[in-house]
């Protein structure tokens, strides 16, 4: 149909993009901790949202049953409206936890309607986490390409280049420390994104998240016969939902359903990855961040690194430099020298 093919269009007019973030650049201007974040966070998220997207819109997300409304109605209706469980029951052995007569006045009800925002949740994630890159990509203007062009040609490394490199350095020395901290502001965002994401995420399943992965991975060392399901907890594949209808006489007529959410099933895994990929990158950057600190504090730090990189140049002459170089000066060396072995 019609609808049809402008979802797929649409789907595939998301996804298109990602091609530009698998290339393999050829002039590096960040780190890897960096592209964990813009390049593989973003793709992960993009992808499971498209994963999602199809499911939701080419698939039958949710399935209700109840006597006397049209099932297709009734799908409608609690798809929009959401449908709930009963935490009081969620513990109890049954054979679908949280699904059972509801007392009014007595039992608590749990609603849930996040199923519908899952695919836009994470898409927006994924152009957050591309925030920083694209400001450091804004801020860095290119210099680092200016600096390394044809470097990596099979053409030799002439004088004439060598001479304008050093001319270049000579000439903006002391003057690139707004450049280093403008990368560093860069990190510095990447790592309170993760962590606002983290929080984010776990408002977004009402408090389930924060130890949600955590708690899977205790439930899989317990007894089958005992173990309380976290993620049919936070992600219930057996819901109920409650239709309101005007009966002949103008009373209010209550049907009282069950619906069945397929989409959950692949919700619950794909929230257990997320949850260990985010505390995974989560500390690594904070390592990072702890690495950062030490360059800008320790000389001898920034010294040993240059030497990691610039190994053919004597002791003596990278010592000078370290000296003589400030953190800017010293940043956009560094990052020069992962381009070249002349």
């Amino acid at each position: 149909t019609r609808r049809s093919s402008d979802l797929v269009l649409g789907v595939f007019g998301l996804v298109w993009p990602l091609k530009s973030l698998l290339k393999i650049e050829e002039v590096c201007i960040d780190n890897i901790v960096f592209r964990l974040h813009y390049k593989v966070t973003v793709i992960i998220l993009l992808a499971c949202s498209t994963l999602i997207t199809c499911r939701q819109y080419f698939g039958d997300p949710i399935d209700c049953i109840v006597d006397g409304i049209p099932s297709r109605i009734m799908d409608t209706y609690c798809w929009i409206q959401s449908t709930y469980t009963i935490p009081s029951w969620t513990h109890r052995k049954m054979p679908h936890p949280g699904v059972s007569y509801f007392k009014e006045g007595v039992d608590d009800v749990k609603h849930h309607n996040y199923y519908q925002w899952v695919c836009f949740a994470l898409f927006f994630q994924a152009v957050f986490f591309y925030v920083p890159r694209y400001l450091w990509k804004l801020w860095e203007a290119g210099r680092m390409k200016a600096l390394v062009i044809d470097l990596n040609c099979s053409i030799a490394f002439d004088s004439e280049h060598k001479e304008s490199l050093i001319n270049y350095f000579v000439n903006n020395l002391h003057m690139q420390n707004f450049y280093a901290i403008k990368f560093f502001i860069c990190e510095i965002l990447n790592l309170c994104n993760v962590i606002c994401q983290m929080y984010f995420m776990n408002v977004f399943l009402e408090g389930e998240f924060k130890t949600y992965g955590y708690e899977v991975l205790k439930m899989t060392e317990q007894n089958p016969e005992d173990r309380k399901d976290i993620m049919s907890q936070v992600f219930p594949k057996v819901t109920k939902c409650t239709f309101n209808n005007y009966g002949p006489s103008g009373t209010i007529q209550k049907f009282d359903g069950m619906c069945i959410l397929p989409l959950n099933i692949l919700n619950e895994k794909i929230y257990v990855f997320l949850w260990f990929w985010f505390w995974i990158i989560t500390i690594i950057s904070v390592l990072n961040f702890v690495y950062r600190i030490n360059v800008l504090l320790i000389p001898h730090f920034r010294l040993f690194l240059l030497r990691s990189k610039a190994d053919h140049y004597s002791y003596d002459n990278l010592k000078t430099l370290a000296q003589k170089f400030w953190i800017g000066d010293w940043f956009v060396f560094y990052q020069f020298a992962k381009h070249t072995q002349h």
